[in-house]
C-alpha cells in the first residue's frame, strides 16, 4: 500500500530534528526547488511541463493539497527567477551551495539525508516545509 502524506512527512522529519538542521533546510530546500525549476525551465519550458506532470502523478497520489502546494511552489519559483532575472550560472551556484548547506545540516544532525533511503524524499522535502498545512491536525482530548 502506498504511504500517506502523513507517513512521508513523519519519515522525512526523523532526520530533521535538530533546530539548526531544520532551519538550514527551511532555507536550502526552497532554494534548491527554485533553482531546479528555473534550470529546467531555462533548458526547455516543455521539459518543465513534462517533468511537472510526472511529479504531479506522485503528488496527486498523496492528495489534492500536496498537488496544489507543488504547483504553487512551481509558480512562485518561476515568478521569483523571472523577477530577479537569475542567470543559469547563478542558478547552478544556488543549487550547489544549497546542497552543501543541507549536507552541513545533516552533519550537525548526525543523520544521513532521507533521500539515501528513498529518492522520493526529493519530492517530499518541499512538502515538509508546509507540513502544518498538509497534515490534518487532530484536536487534543
Amino acid at each position: 500500500m502506498a504511504k500517506s502524506i502523513e507517513q512521508w512527512i513523519t519519515a522525512y522529519a526523523v532526520s530533521h530534528q535538530h533546530p539548526q538542521n531544520a532551519l538550514i533546510h527551511h532555507i536550502c530546500v526552497p532554494l534548491i526547488f527554485l533553482s531546479v525549476i528555473a534550470i529546467i525551465n531555462y533548458i526547455s519550458p516543455w521539459l518543465l511541463l513534462v517533468s511537472g506532470c510526472l511529479a504531479s502523478i506522485f503528488y496527486l497520489g498523496l492528495g489534492l493539497k500536496p498537488l496544489l502546494t507543488f504547483w504553487a511552489m512551481v509558480g512562485a519559483s518561476l515568478f521569483a527567477a523571472q523577477l530577479l532575472n537569475l542567470s543559469l550560472l547563478l542558478l547552478v551556484v544556488i543549487f550547489v551551495l544549497a546542497w552543501i548547506g543541507q549536507f552541513i545540516g545533516h552533519k550537525i544532525e548526525g543523520a544521513k539525508p532521507s533521500l539515501f533511503n528513498d529518492l522520493k524524499f526529493l519530492l517530499i522535502g518541499p512538502l515538509w516545509l508546509f507540513s502544518g498545512w498538509l497534515i490534518e491536525q487532530k484536536p487534543e482530548k
